[in-house]
């Protein structure tokens, strides 16, 4: 069984869409927690089906060690993005977390990642839930 974090913030659609693949695509044994930099994504992610979720800096300090992946928009490695929802404290945990980190190249800071062409998010997170599979067959080959 494989635990995925997704992070999100703000209005939460992005982890609501990460989520939702998620459970579509992958076993139903799948473990989603859904981490929050507030409540309103946190629910939204609880929705789209993660197994249990929490909000706030303490909860995604606590949690990003307990996972075997860690997915979400790039910016949840930037402190002080998500218009300032991202702590430093946040961003230092996800980065120093030794899950693998599955990031969609999306942000709101002024942060620009060269080499990787635009996509529309559906495409982006269907790359995502191809490499959670691929880390899936890895992790039950060992």
């Amino acid at each position: 069984m494989m635990r995925i974090a997704v992070i999100d913030g703000q209005g939460g659609g992005m982890g609501r869409l990460i989520t939702d693949q998620i459970r579509k695509n992958l076993p139903p044994q799948t473990e989603i927690i859904a981490l929050g930099t507030n409540a309103i994504a946190t629910s939204l992610m609880l929705k789209a089906g993660a197994n249990e979720g929490a909000s706030g800096e303490n909860a995604v300090i606590q949690n990003v060690d307990d996972v075997d992946v860690i997915a979400g928009p790039l910016g949840i490695i930037l402190a002080h993005s998500m218009r300032g929802e991202l702590t430093e404290k946040m961003a230092e945990a996800i980065a120093n977390s030794k899950a693998q980190k599955l990031l969609l190249p999306l942000t709101l800071s002024k942060v620009e990642v060269i080499g990787v062409q635009p996509e529309p998010l559906p495409h982006q997170v269907e790359k995502l839930v191809n490499r959670l599979k691929e880390l899936m067959e890895v992790k039950t080959d060992v």
